[in-house]
């Protein structure tokens, strides 16, 4: 029988999965097989441990709204500008190794966001980290982040995120430093890391709610040099009726001088 010391020393070096499948194989029917034929299964069952522990990790650290979505779930029943098809074919493309922007345009209740929690989730299960940002919120979180002092290194950790999320994008308005630190963000993506975009306000209106004219060019070349645009039409989820009927012009936008309030994050 195997020593329950060397058990014990196997978790204490953190190979969990080799000593549970240790433990397994001395019970089971595999004393026939040859030391590399076990010592291969054993090593096959560690490699695997760590990728499960790897991606509940990862997933935890996305804080995705809907952590629990996930490609294989997603519906397009009365939805149209994206199928199944479409969807996995993006998914298994290079997109978050070419840094590309993804847009998923549409009114309200379509499922945007659910989307693109299920592409984020995907990505986690494929060992790329994500993050998931609402945009409306991130002018309070940058302040407080601005006050500890921990904005250069907050931007440094995000600039290392494969796919970052930013849900409800063009909803509310943003004051000068917010639009700063946006650019900043957007600078360290491009061509590098992969962004979703989940927005209502149509792309062509982007620049008048982003304000600054030099600040706007600027992030709005970022963004849409390589660029894929999907745009959702068709019922509402939440209400049932027709999302054409959603009235996506009700956002508004400030000047660029008018200060912004974002109830904090809970």
């Amino acid at each position: 029988m195997l020593n329950n010391a060397s058990i014990a020393q196997l978790r204490s070096l953190k190979l969990v999965g080799f000593a549970d499948a240790l433990q397994q194989h001395e019970q089971a029917d595999c004393l026939n097989m040859s030391f590399d034929e076990r010592l291969a299964l054993l090593v096959e069952r560690e490699v695997y441990a760590r990728g499960d522990r790897k991606r509940v990790r990862l997933l935890q650290q996305a804080q995705l709204k809907y952590p629990s979505a996930t490609l294989e779930d997603a519906s397009f029943e009365g939805i149209r500008g994206l199928d199944r098809p479409a969807l996995m074919g993006l998914a298994l493309s290079t997109w978050i190794e070419r840094g590309e922007t993804v847009t998923l345009a549409g009114a309200t209740g379509l499922g945007k966001t659910w989307l693109a929690c299920a592409l984020a989730q995907y990505a986690c299960r494929q060992g790329r980290s994500a993050l998931y940002l609402r945009v409306p919120r991130l002018a309070e979180e940058l302040r407080i982040l601005h006050g500890a002092g921990s904005f250069r290194r907050w931007l440094q950790q995000l600039a290392k995120i494969d796919v970052l999320v930013l849900d409800d994008w063009g909803i509310g308005n943003l004051d000068a430093a917010t639009r700063a630190d946006l650019l900043e963000v957007i600078d360290d993506r491009v061509g590098q890391r992969a962004t979703i975009i989940a927005h209502q306000l149509p792309i062509e209106h982007w620049h008048a709610w982003l304000g600054d004219p030099t600040v706007a060019d600027a992030i709005l070349d970022r963004l849409l040099q390589s660029c894929r645009r999907f745009s959702l039409d068709g019922e509402s989820r939440r209400t049932g009726r027709s999302a054409r009927t959603a009235t996506v012009s009700k956002t508004t936008i400030k000047e660029p001088n008018e200060d912004l309030t974002v109830a904090p994050k809970p």
